[in-house]
């Protein structure tokens, strides 16, 4: 043990910091700590992800708090102590004979022998009696002689310290593995800008060139070393035609600058390198998984990455090889585990499968393997796994874009665009994702009339069933006119083909439109006709049961609330059999808009409360914005009119994201009104327009909290209030002229201006 004062000495061989480190003070502090727990600390991550300048950083403020004044206590006495004989690092990247490992170590830490001793020995020795930290950088091919050598020497040298850095741990006792992560985005920016003014020094700064430099980073993943070659490409390119070649970034991000080591000249040698050093299995799976996007799971790199030179049952041994590797990303989600690749690894080893000419067969299957996913996520919507299948829908969205796009390049296999697009309507209507939806149902059936007798007539199927979800969704948007184009097709060649489901789905979703048009009378009478429609073909799902309460709709707005209720509760019971929750919530709907009439208003607020949880779980805009308006007809029911403003103010941005404003309907709008014109007259209007500012600004998941806690106490004494059926006739003179008059209490009444026998809008 060593007495006396500790002498400031500030021994290493770390190389100068020439161009600063920028962000990551969260990741040293870490390292910091990490040290501290353990001897041997690895820093592991892709190439080009900043792994050697990230230990650097680390080294060098160890050095520096060993270098601080004698006595100063705290973290710098520790490190004066701890790294007392320096801090020296050790570049392994270039070594590929294992017999000059230790030589190359010896001449890092700057031992001369010239005797016969072995050299384990020597740096053994040299070793055993120095308290010091020792930096290994790029060992991955070495990486069973790096760890051998590292294990023995931390066993003969009580005062060493490794912090090492490469794709992949070195998997000894001891050992603290931290994956490093690319840069955030505001950090990512950060570098982007310094090193962009550093290599430009007549750069500048502005808010457009801002927002597009952050698309670059966005764009190159966070990924340092690629932000690094961009920053130099910036000198004779804007940042717009950065980004307009970054299709092409690998010829794109060459060069660097003079002093780097090779590997890091470009991003193709960056990530080239980490490729050279894998086996040949791990290489061609490498290639097949560039196909996927974003994230994947193991079934689907099975099913799609296998073949007669890749048995299916070697792929999870290569999965865990690559992750070792740092060539892919574990990550826990909703949907459980998965696997992604960062951009730029995987458009590398996509240029490596375009080589190998298997791009076009690995793309067919990575789309057959997603249409088969989408199929059976269809099934599964109709069951306890609900919540599951949003979930894994959500995840694998890149996944099945990408398969969509794949269906569209080949025109002779459009069906298969207008089948996926169409079989994920529940994800589209059910899931808050209308307009991406829309935008995927207008592509694939683009310039398809369907006439029969044309070519590809026997996926007649495929294409009403497209038909059928377009006209859906522009319901559900608000856009009348293309929906009932899309639904006309949709029954028409329905009734040519013979296809007695695509019928009674087209039927549904006419009645759907004459709802939100305010037809009630021929709303009712559509959807009784699809619901026997459904039941002869023997058809029962969401879609059925949907079709049911709305029907109840139809029935409740038009006074009819006894036959509503019944209709509900039969879907309320189904759903509770089968697992069901999201046609469940639009019954619970129904069922508190007649709670409501009857003057039930804690039964109502129960019902609605569930119906709120359920439809935001899900990220249905559509069922939670009539949900939170009913609900503030009910809180300024209870008494409290300001937290019924505030709920109103709330709701008024979700109709943004779902199209037309309460589809311009009298019926859905008339719980707003009566609530507008109750809470307005206990409140005022300033002190009401007030509360709806508030509700404005909350964000969606403040605004369902303050749903489901419900009201203070305390209400304001609001008298009796007019029950919604009765609502229309106050409407119409509250608010004349309007599209339709919303007539709740006439039980047949058509609005104004609707051609007799057709839908309203």
């Amino acid at each position: 043990m060593r007495q006396g004062p500790i002498p400031r000495r500030t021994p290493g061989n770390l190389p100068s910091d020439l161009s600063g480190f920028v962000g990551r003070g969260g990741e040293l502090s870490e390292l910091e700590r990490l040290l501290d727990a353990s001897r041997l600390v690895t820093v592991t991550g892709a190439g080009g992800v900043g792994k050697t300048r990230l230990v650097l950083a680390a080294a060098r403020a160890a050095a520096d708090a060993a270098a601080g004044p004698v006595g100063a206590g705290g973290a710098s006495e520790v490190a004066q102590e701890r790294y007392c004989d320096g801090v020296w690092l050790a570049e392994l990247a270039s070594v590929r004979d294992p017999a000059l490992l230790e030589l190359t170590l010896a001449e890092a830490l700057g031992l001369t022998d010239h005797t016969t001793r072995p050299l384990r020995t020597v740096l053994a020795e040299h070793l055993a009696e120095r308290r010091l930290l020792l930096v290994l950088d790029g060992f991955e091919q070495l990486v069973d002689e790096t760890a051998d050598l590292v294990r023995d020497l931390l066993r003969r040298s009580p005062g060493l310290r490794v912090l090492a850095a490469g794709r992949r741990p070195l998997t000894l006792d001891g050992e603290l593995s931290w994956p490093l992560a690319p840069l955030d985005p505001e950090e990512a920016l950060a570098l982007l800008i310094e090193r962009t003014a550093a290599a430009d020094p007549a750069f500048t700064l502005t808010e457009p060139n801002r927002a597009v430099l952050a698309e670059l980073c966005a764009r190159l993943d966070g990924l340092p070393l690629a932000l690094e070659l961009a920053a130099g490409r910036l000198r004779t390119l804007s940042p717009e035609q950065m980004l307009s070649r970054l299709e092409d970034r690998f010829a794109l991000l060459t060069g660097g600058s003079r002093g780097a080591l090779p590997r890091h000249r470009a991003l193709r040698t960056a990530i080239g390198w980490s490729h050279e050093l894998c086996t040949t299995g791990e290489r061609l799976l490498w290639a097949r998984l560039s196909v996927f996007a974003g994230q994947f799971d193991l079934d689907a790199a099975e099913y799609v990455c296998a073949g007669p030179d890749l048995p299916v049952d070697s792929v999870l041994d290569l999965v865990g090889e690559l992750l070792g590797q740092s060539l892919l990303v574990r990550e826990e989600t909703a949907a459980g585990v998965r696997y992604r690749m960062l951009e730029s690894v995987r458009i590398y080893g996509a240029g490596w499968l375009e080589s190998l000419g298997d791009a076009r067969r690995l793309r067919r299957r990575h789309r057959d393997w997603y249409m088969g996913l989408a199929t059976w996520c269809e099934l599964d919507w109709f069951s306890p796994r609900q919540e599951e299948v949003a979930a894994l829908v959500e995840a694998e969205l890149p996944n099945l874009r990408l398969a969509l796009e794949c269906c569209l390049d080949e025109p002779e296999e459009t069906h298969l665009g207008q089948y996926l697009a169409g079989t994920l309507w529940f994800f589209w209507a059910g899931c808050g994702r209308l307009t991406e939806g829309r935008h995927w149902l207008d592509r694939t059936l683009e310039g398809d009339f369907g006439l029969i007798g044309s070519p590809g007539v026997e996926y007649e199927s495929s294409r009403l069933k497209a038909l059928w979800v377009l006209g859906y969704v522009a319901a559900l948007q608000g856009d009348s006119v293309a929906s009932m184009s899309a639904l006309y097709e949709c029954r028409d060649g329905a009734a040519r083909s013979e296809n007695p489901v695509a019928g009674a789905y087209a039927v549904h979703r006419m009645g759907c439109l004459a709802l939100v048009s305010d037809d009630m009378g021929r709303a009712g009478e559509l959807l009784g006709s699809a619901l026997e429609r459904y039941r002869e073909a023997g058809e029962l799902n969401s879609n059925v049961l949907m079709c049911q309460v709305e029907l109840a709709m139809a029935l409740a707005f038009q006074g009819e609330l006894a036959g509503a209720l019944s209709l509900c509760r039969e879907v309320r019971d189904i759903c509770e059999e089968r697992g069901e929750r999201w046609t469940k919530a639009y019954a619970l709907y129904v069922l508190a808009y007649a709670a409501l009439d009857a003057g039930g208003t804690a039964e109502a607020r129960r019902l609605l409360a569930e119906c709120v949880a359920i439809n935001h779980r899900f990220r249905d805009l559509v069922g939670l914005v009539l949900a939170v308006e009913l609900l503030a007809l009910v809180t300024v029911a209870e008494g409290h009119p300001s937290e019924a403003a505030v709920l109103q103010g709330a709701a008024e941005p979700l109709w943004d994201g779902v199209g037309m404003r309460l589809f311009g309907s009298g019926y859905f709008n008339a719980p707003r009104l009566m609530c507008q014109e109750r809470a307005g007259e206990l409140l005022g209007a300033e002190r009401y327009a007030s509360c709806a500012r508030h509700g404005r600004t909350l964000p969606l998941d403040a605004l369902v909290e303050r749903a489901l806690r419900g009201p203070e106490p305390a209400p304001v004494p609001a008298g009796p209030l007019p029950r919604p059926r009765g609502a229309a006739e106050r409407i119409e003179r509250a608010e004349r002229p309007m599209a339709h008059p919303g007539a709740a209490g006439a039980k047949s009444r058509k609005p104004a201006g609707s051609p007799e026998g057709e839908p309203a809008g």
